[in-house]
Protein backbone atom coordinates (compact mmCIF):
# COMPACT_ATOMS: atom_id res chain seq x y z
CA UNK A 1 0.00 0.00 0.00
CA UNK A 2 1.91 3.06 -1.26
CA UNK A 3 -0.68 5.82 -1.83
CA UNK A 4 -3.96 6.30 0.04
CA UNK A 5 -6.63 8.94 -0.60
CA UNK A 6 -8.62 10.20 2.41
CA UNK A 7 -11.82 12.23 2.35
CA UNK A 8 -12.31 14.15 5.58
CA UNK A 9 -8.52 14.20 6.00
CA UNK A 10 -8.66 17.30 8.23
CA UNK A 11 -11.17 15.79 10.67
CA UNK A 12 -10.54 13.98 13.95
CA UNK A 13 -10.14 10.51 12.45
CA UNK A 14 -8.76 11.61 9.10
CA UNK A 15 -6.02 13.75 10.64
CA UNK A 16 -4.91 11.01 13.02
CA UNK A 17 -5.00 8.39 10.25
CA UNK A 18 -2.96 10.58 7.95
CA UNK A 19 -0.32 11.07 10.64
CA UNK A 20 -0.07 7.31 11.31
CA UNK A 21 0.12 6.36 7.63
CA UNK A 22 2.75 8.96 6.82
CA UNK A 23 4.82 7.79 9.80
CA UNK A 24 4.73 4.33 8.23
CA UNK A 25 5.95 5.63 4.88
CA UNK A 26 2.59 5.72 3.07
CA UNK A 27 1.88 8.72 0.85
CA UNK A 28 -1.48 10.26 1.79
CA UNK A 29 -3.46 12.34 -0.69
CA UNK A 30 -6.29 14.44 0.74
CA UNK A 31 -9.56 14.72 -1.13
CA UNK A 32 -10.26 18.46 -1.23
CA UNK A 33 -13.23 20.63 -2.17
CA UNK A 34 -11.25 23.38 -3.91
CA UNK A 35 -9.37 23.10 -7.18
CA UNK A 36 -6.86 25.59 -5.76
CA UNK A 37 -5.66 23.22 -3.03
CA UNK A 38 -3.27 20.31 -3.32
CA UNK A 39 -5.00 16.95 -3.42
CA UNK A 40 -7.77 15.19 -5.32
CA UNK A 41 -10.61 17.59 -6.13
CA UNK A 42 -14.15 16.46 -5.45
CA UNK A 43 -17.53 18.00 -4.71
CA UNK A 44 -20.41 15.77 -3.70
CA UNK A 45 -22.83 18.70 -4.04
CA UNK A 46 -21.82 19.32 -7.67
CA UNK A 47 -21.21 15.69 -8.51
CA UNK A 48 -17.62 16.47 -9.53
CA UNK A 49 -14.56 14.30 -8.98
CA UNK A 50 -11.10 14.27 -10.56
CA UNK A 51 -11.14 10.63 -11.58
CA UNK A 52 -7.70 10.83 -13.19
CA UNK A 53 -6.14 11.85 -9.88
CA UNK A 54 -8.17 9.29 -7.95
CA UNK A 55 -6.94 6.52 -10.27
CA UNK A 56 -3.37 7.12 -9.08
CA UNK A 57 -3.94 5.82 -5.52
CA UNK A 58 -4.08 2.26 -4.18
CA UNK A 59 -6.99 2.72 -1.75
CA UNK A 60 -9.61 5.24 -0.66
CA UNK A 61 -10.67 5.87 2.95
CA UNK A 62 -13.93 7.82 2.85
CA UNK A 63 -14.67 9.62 6.14
CA UNK A 64 -16.39 12.86 5.08
CA UNK A 65 -19.95 13.70 6.14
CA UNK A 66 -22.04 16.30 7.95
CA UNK A 67 -21.59 16.13 11.72
CA UNK A 68 -24.47 14.45 13.53
CA UNK A 69 -24.17 17.06 16.28
CA UNK A 70 -23.89 20.13 14.04
CA UNK A 71 -27.38 21.31 15.00
CA UNK A 72 -30.87 20.25 16.08
CA UNK A 73 -32.37 17.53 13.93
CA UNK A 74 -34.82 19.59 11.95
CA UNK A 75 -36.07 17.95 8.77
CA UNK A 76 -33.64 20.12 6.79
CA UNK A 77 -30.69 19.12 8.99
CA UNK A 78 -31.59 15.44 8.80
CA UNK A 79 -31.68 15.74 5.02
CA UNK A 80 -28.20 17.33 5.05
CA UNK A 81 -26.85 14.54 7.27
CA UNK A 82 -28.25 11.84 4.97
CA UNK A 83 -27.38 13.49 1.66
CA UNK A 84 -23.82 14.39 2.70
CA UNK A 85 -23.12 10.70 3.29
CA UNK A 86 -25.05 9.14 0.44
CA UNK A 87 -24.17 11.62 -2.31
CA UNK A 88 -20.45 11.62 -1.48
CA UNK A 89 -20.29 7.84 -1.24
CA UNK A 90 -22.24 7.37 -4.49
CA UNK A 91 -19.85 9.75 -6.25
CA UNK A 92 -16.73 7.90 -5.10
CA UNK A 93 -18.17 4.40 -5.53
CA UNK A 94 -19.44 5.22 -9.00
CA UNK A 95 -16.04 6.55 -10.06
CA UNK A 96 -14.26 3.45 -8.75
CA UNK A 97 -16.75 1.21 -10.56
CA UNK A 98 -15.96 2.90 -13.88
CA UNK A 99 -12.17 2.63 -13.59
CA UNK A 100 -10.36 -0.13 -15.42
CA UNK A 101 -7.20 0.65 -13.47
CA UNK A 102 -7.52 2.35 -10.12
CA UNK A 103 -7.98 1.78 -6.39
CA UNK A 104 -9.15 -1.72 -5.53
CA UNK A 105 -10.01 -0.94 -1.90
CA UNK A 106 -12.66 1.41 -0.53
CA UNK A 107 -13.00 1.76 3.24
CA UNK A 108 -16.12 3.76 3.99
CA UNK A 109 -17.11 5.08 7.40
CA UNK A 110 -20.40 4.00 8.96
CA UNK A 111 -21.60 3.77 12.56
CA UNK A 112 -23.01 1.38 15.15
CA UNK A 113 -26.21 3.38 14.90
CA UNK A 114 -26.91 0.83 12.16
CA UNK A 115 -28.21 -1.54 14.86
CA UNK A 116 -30.70 0.88 16.43
CA UNK A 117 -31.42 0.57 20.14
CA UNK A 118 -30.34 -2.92 21.25
CA UNK A 119 -30.73 -2.57 25.02
CA UNK A 120 -28.43 -5.03 26.80
CA UNK A 121 -28.48 -7.54 23.93
CA UNK A 122 -25.16 -8.23 22.21
CA UNK A 123 -25.03 -7.59 18.45
CA UNK A 124 -22.30 -8.17 15.87
CA UNK A 125 -21.80 -7.78 12.13
CA UNK A 126 -24.32 -10.55 11.41
CA UNK A 127 -27.13 -8.80 13.30
CA UNK A 128 -29.99 -7.06 11.53
CA UNK A 129 -30.30 -3.30 11.21
CA UNK A 130 -32.57 -1.56 13.70
CA UNK A 131 -35.08 1.28 13.74
CA UNK A 132 -34.62 5.04 13.77
CA UNK A 133 -33.00 7.83 11.80
CA UNK A 134 -29.40 6.77 12.45
CA UNK A 135 -30.11 3.22 11.34
CA UNK A 136 -31.74 4.59 8.19
CA UNK A 137 -28.70 6.77 7.48
CA UNK A 138 -26.27 3.90 7.99
CA UNK A 139 -28.21 1.57 5.70
CA UNK A 140 -28.29 4.16 2.93
CA UNK A 141 -24.62 5.09 3.51
CA UNK A 142 -23.46 1.50 3.22
CA UNK A 143 -25.80 0.82 0.32
CA UNK A 144 -24.25 3.69 -1.63
CA UNK A 145 -21.05 1.62 -1.86
CA UNK A 146 -22.73 -1.05 -4.00
CA UNK A 147 -21.54 0.17 -7.44
CA UNK A 148 -17.91 -0.25 -6.34
CA UNK A 149 -18.57 -3.61 -4.70
CA UNK A 150 -20.39 -4.82 -7.80
CA UNK A 151 -17.40 -3.87 -9.96
CA UNK A 152 -15.03 -5.99 -7.88
CA UNK A 153 -13.64 -3.31 -5.56
CA UNK A 154 -13.00 -4.55 -1.99
CA UNK A 155 -15.43 -2.52 0.11
CA UNK A 156 -15.21 -2.31 3.91
CA UNK A 157 -17.93 -0.54 5.90
CA UNK A 158 -16.28 0.54 9.17
CA UNK A 159 -19.02 0.91 11.79
CA UNK A 160 -17.54 3.27 14.37
CA UNK A 161 -18.64 3.52 17.98
CA UNK A 162 -18.25 6.60 20.23
CA UNK A 163 -14.64 7.69 19.73
CA UNK A 164 -12.71 8.61 22.89
CA UNK A 165 -10.53 11.61 22.13
CA UNK A 166 -10.29 14.97 23.86
CA UNK A 167 -9.32 16.55 20.52
CA UNK A 168 -12.89 16.60 19.22
CA UNK A 169 -15.95 14.49 18.61
CA UNK A 170 -18.45 13.27 21.19
CA UNK A 171 -16.06 12.91 24.14
CA UNK A 172 -14.95 16.53 23.91
CA UNK A 173 -18.58 17.61 24.42
CA UNK A 174 -19.10 15.08 27.24
CA UNK A 175 -16.14 16.49 29.15
CA UNK A 176 -17.57 20.02 29.53
CA UNK A 177 -20.03 19.31 32.41
CA UNK A 178 -17.32 17.31 34.22
CA UNK A 179 -14.99 20.31 34.00
CA UNK A 180 -17.74 22.33 35.67
CA UNK A 181 -18.19 19.69 38.39
CA UNK A 182 -21.68 18.65 37.27
CA UNK A 183 -20.91 15.52 35.23
CA UNK A 184 -22.73 12.25 35.58
CA UNK A 185 -24.89 9.65 33.84
CA UNK A 186 -27.32 10.66 31.11
CA UNK A 187 -30.92 9.54 31.45
CA UNK A 188 -31.20 6.17 33.19
CA UNK A 189 -27.48 5.49 32.75
CA UNK A 190 -28.36 1.91 31.80
CA UNK A 191 -28.03 2.38 28.03
CA UNK A 192 -24.90 0.73 26.62
CA UNK A 193 -22.13 2.76 25.01
CA UNK A 194 -20.05 1.02 22.39
CA UNK A 195 -16.93 3.16 22.54
CA UNK A 196 -13.50 2.96 20.90
CA UNK A 197 -10.21 4.75 21.49
CA UNK A 198 -9.00 6.99 18.66
CA UNK A 199 -5.75 4.98 18.58
CA UNK A 200 -7.79 1.84 17.86
CA UNK A 201 -9.87 3.56 15.18
CA UNK A 202 -6.63 4.46 13.40
CA UNK A 203 -5.05 1.10 14.16
CA UNK A 204 -8.07 -0.79 12.83
CA UNK A 205 -8.20 1.30 9.64
CA UNK A 206 -4.50 0.69 8.97
CA UNK A 207 -5.02 -3.02 9.63
CA UNK A 208 -8.02 -3.11 7.29
CA UNK A 209 -6.03 -1.44 4.51
CA UNK A 210 -3.56 -4.32 4.62
CA UNK A 211 -5.95 -7.23 5.23
CA UNK A 212 -6.89 -7.75 1.59
CA UNK A 213 -9.31 -10.64 2.21
CA UNK A 214 -11.55 -8.74 4.64
CA UNK A 215 -14.57 -6.92 3.25
CA UNK A 216 -18.09 -5.97 4.23
CA UNK A 217 -19.20 -4.56 7.61
CA UNK A 218 -16.64 -4.30 10.41
CA UNK A 219 -17.52 -3.08 13.91
CA UNK A 220 -14.78 -0.69 15.01
CA UNK A 221 -15.51 -0.71 18.74
CA UNK A 222 -13.81 -1.86 21.92
CA UNK A 223 -14.60 -5.45 22.95
CA UNK A 224 -15.84 -4.04 26.27
CA UNK A 225 -18.86 -1.73 25.88
CA UNK A 226 -20.21 -0.35 29.15
CA UNK A 227 -23.45 1.22 30.43
CA UNK A 228 -23.52 5.00 30.29
CA UNK A 229 -23.29 5.26 34.08
CA UNK A 230 -20.06 3.22 34.09
CA UNK A 231 -18.65 5.35 31.27
CA UNK A 232 -19.48 8.53 33.22
CA UNK A 233 -17.82 7.13 36.35
CA UNK A 234 -14.67 6.23 34.38
CA UNK A 235 -14.58 9.67 32.78
CA UNK A 236 -14.93 11.32 36.18
CA UNK A 237 -12.00 9.25 37.49
CA UNK A 238 -9.89 10.15 34.45
CA UNK A 239 -10.59 13.87 34.95
CA UNK A 240 -10.45 13.79 38.77
CA UNK A 241 -13.98 15.16 38.86
CA UNK A 242 -17.18 13.87 40.49
CA UNK A 243 -19.61 11.91 38.34
CA UNK A 244 -22.69 12.01 40.54
CA UNK A 245 -25.00 14.57 38.91
CA UNK A 246 -27.32 12.77 36.47
CA UNK A 247 -28.76 14.63 33.49
CA UNK A 248 -32.47 13.75 33.26
CA UNK A 249 -33.72 12.51 29.93
CA UNK A 250 -36.33 15.29 29.69
CA UNK A 251 -33.60 17.95 30.02
CA UNK A 252 -31.64 16.40 27.14
CA UNK A 253 -34.79 16.32 25.02
CA UNK A 254 -35.43 20.00 25.72
CA UNK A 255 -31.82 20.92 24.91
CA UNK A 256 -31.36 18.79 21.80
CA UNK A 257 -34.79 17.84 20.63
CA UNK A 258 -36.52 14.57 21.43
CA UNK A 259 -35.35 12.50 18.44
CA UNK A 260 -31.70 13.57 18.65
CA UNK A 261 -31.52 13.06 22.42
CA UNK A 262 -33.18 9.64 22.24
CA UNK A 263 -31.01 8.24 19.45
CA UNK A 264 -27.65 9.75 20.36
CA UNK A 265 -27.73 9.76 24.16
CA UNK A 266 -30.66 7.92 25.75
CA UNK A 267 -30.55 4.73 23.72
CA UNK A 268 -27.56 2.61 22.86
CA UNK A 269 -25.97 -0.49 21.44
CA UNK A 270 -23.97 -3.32 22.98
CA UNK A 271 -21.76 -4.13 20.02
CA UNK A 272 -19.13 -6.83 19.67
CA UNK A 273 -16.15 -6.32 17.30
CA UNK A 274 -16.44 -9.95 16.23
CA UNK A 275 -14.68 -9.72 12.89
CA UNK A 276 -11.76 -7.64 14.22
CA UNK A 277 -11.23 -10.13 17.02
CA UNK A 278 -11.52 -13.17 14.77
CA UNK A 279 -9.10 -11.57 12.31
CA UNK A 280 -6.47 -11.12 15.01
CA UNK A 281 -6.56 -7.35 15.50
CA UNK A 282 -5.02 -6.48 18.89
CA UNK A 283 -6.64 -3.53 20.65
CA UNK A 284 -4.34 -0.90 22.10
CA UNK A 285 -6.97 0.30 24.62
CA UNK A 286 -9.56 -2.42 25.30
CA UNK A 287 -10.68 -1.12 28.74
CA UNK A 288 -12.63 2.10 29.22
CA UNK A 289 -10.80 3.41 32.32
CA UNK A 290 -7.38 3.22 30.67
CA UNK A 291 -8.70 4.53 27.34
CA UNK A 292 -10.26 7.58 28.97
CA UNK A 293 -7.17 8.33 31.05
CA UNK A 294 -5.12 8.24 27.86
CA UNK A 295 -7.60 10.45 26.01
CA UNK A 296 -7.82 13.05 28.79
CA UNK A 297 -4.05 13.36 29.25
CA UNK A 298 -3.63 13.62 25.49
Amino acid sequence: MNRVAISGASGLVGGALRERLEAEGVEVVAMVRSRERDGIYWSAERGELDEGALASVDAVVHLAGESLAAGRWTEAQKRRILESRVQGTELIAGALARMEKGPKTLICASAVGYYGDTGSQWVDEGSASGEGFLAEVCRAWEGACEPARGAGVRVVNARFGVITSSEGGALDKMMLPFKMGVGGPMGSGEQYMSWVALDDVVGALCWLLLESKIEGPINVVSPNPVPNAAFAKALGHAMNRPAVVPTPGFALKVALGSEMAEEMLLKGQRVRPKRLEEGGYRFEHPEVEEALRDAVKG
